[in-house]
């Protein structure tokens, strides 16, 4: 397993406020390695999943079949699915904290050329996020973005102090947001910054 540390990245001085934990898929669908890849695949149909996480003997994660493993290891070879276990076709499992941002799992999977992510908190897996899970947030990630941008640029009407959404500061929802040091903070965190 690859874990990846803990930061928080800044994209164009703003904090993304959607976190891997939010999109995650939960619980993890897992295996043993001895687990045959028919029997993967009838429980990645059953659970309506594209992987099962594979487990040691402890529970510990050691790796991840995906429905492309089956179909590149057996089905394009036509080998009998009863015939391979998981271990002869699992993938290492890269992981990533439950705290950073999806655009820092955009990162990982695009780097790596993989479809899913391990999440792990306190050192456990907890869940899966896959490219369709960032996929399916990034029209409202970039909406939000782009609204913030052009109200810096002053090409929206509204004055900053006028915008609502999440502090970059403390996280929490404010309808009184103002961009300020380079980030949107509500007026608690504003009192907070030093000028």
């Amino acid at each position: 397993m690859v874990k990846k540390s803990t930061e928080r990245h800044r994209d164009a001085n703003m904090i993304t406020r959607v976190l891997v934990r939010d999109i995650m898929n939960s619980p993890v669908v897992s295996a043993s390695a001895e687990t045959t890849i028919n029997d993967l695949a009838i429980k990645m149909k059953d659970e309506r999943v594209g992987s099962i996480v594979v487990t040691n003997k402890n529970g510990d994660p050691d790796g991840v079949v995906t429905d492309w493993d089956i179909v590149s290891h057996a089905v394009i070879k036509d080998v009998k699915p009863s015939l391979i276990k998981a271990k002869d076709v699992m993938q290492k499992l890269y992981t990533i904290e439950g705290e950073e941002g999806v655009t820092d799992a955009a990162r990982v999977l695009r780097q790596n050329r993989i479809k899913r992510l391990g999440v792990v908190y306190k050192g456990r897996l907890v869940g899966i996020i896959s490219a369709s899970d960032v996929i399916a947030v990034t029209p409202d990630l970039v909406d939000v973005i782009s609204e913030k941008a052009a109200i810096i640029r002053g090409e929206i009407g509204r004055s900053a102090n006028d915008i609502s959404g999440y502090c970059d500061e403390c996280g929490e929802w404010s309808d009184l947001l103002q961009y300020q040091e380079g980030t949107f903070a509500c007026e608690e965190c504003r009192a907070e910054i030093p000028n």
